[in-house]
């Protein structure tokens, strides 16, 4: 006779860690935006002129969604007009050197894929 034991959902959709990270920081504007709000709080309008070639909707996504998961906090003023500034949480700068990590490499990949055509 063969039993199978049905694994416990325990709430959390994560098996693997990398998973989870490269599902929480991952992607092609996440780390951009967490890079660019390393040096301080912006806002939409800034972010939306400095991310480059990001749509306004995809930019709020992406932003709503590092929010939700404790990454960034939104900041709203009530203003006329309305003011809402972005910032990192002590969470979003614990992601901070994992960036700088992934900048070096992706540096060096630069550089040895240029060296590399170089000599072609």
């Amino acid at each position: 006779m063969v039993t199978t034991q049905k694994k416990k959902n325990t709430g959390n959709p994560y098996n693997c860690p990398l998973t989870a990270a490269v599902d929480k920081i991952g992607g092609r504007w996440k780390p951009i935006i967490l890079f660019y709000l390393s040096n301080g709080k912006k806002r939409f309008g800034k972010l939306a002129a400095i991310v480059p070639m990001i749509s306004k909707k995809v930019l709020s996504q992406q932003l709503k969604e590092l929010a939700d998961d404790g990454l960034i906090v939104r900041n709203q003023f009530d203003e006329v007009p309305l003011r809402v500034e972005y910032s990192l949480t002590d969470f979003g700068k614990s992601v901070l050197p994992i960036l700088d990590k992934i900048c070096e490499w992706g540096k060096q990949f630069v550089d040895s894929n240029l060296s590399v055509q170089d000599m072609g």
